[in-house]
């Protein structure tokens, strides 16, 4: 089973960028879907991107659809989320996540997470 830790996380102001990064530990990276998942104060986690264990396919929520990328480095055992344009309904905790499903968007495909990283959007 792989094991993850977020990275990157920070202040920043409205319209600036963020990478997050994600290191997966294990042998078996290439074989999870991957995803980012994020979760504001008093709301549910809610899923932000996921790309297919390839990295050929990608699926974003509609809210940071244009404005995130999702990335992902086999070879490293690492997935990305660059996040531009950034404002402060982005502001939560950010989740990376790992699916032995195909690419899926919805919490309970997923059964492996990360510890999360702060991101917060100044106004």
């Amino acid at each position: 089973q792989v094991q993850l830790v977020e990275s990157g996380g920070g202040l920043v102001q409205t319209g600036g960028s963020l990478r997050l990064s994600c290191a997966a530990s294990g042998r078996t990276f290439s074989s999870y879907t991957m995803g980012w998942f994020r979760q504001a104060p008093g709301t549910e986690r809610e899923f932000v991107a996921a790309m297919s264990r390839s990295g050929a396919g990608t699926s974003y929520a509609d809210s940071v659809k244009g404005r995130f990328t999702i990335s992902r480095d086999n070879a490293k055992s690492m997935v990305y989320l660059q996040m531009n344009s950034l404002n402060p309904e982005d502001t939560a905790v950010y989740y990376c996540a790992a699916s032995p499903y195909s690419s899926t968007k919805y919490i309970s495909g997923y059964d492996t997470w990360g510890q999360g990283t702060q991101v917060t959007i100044s106004s």
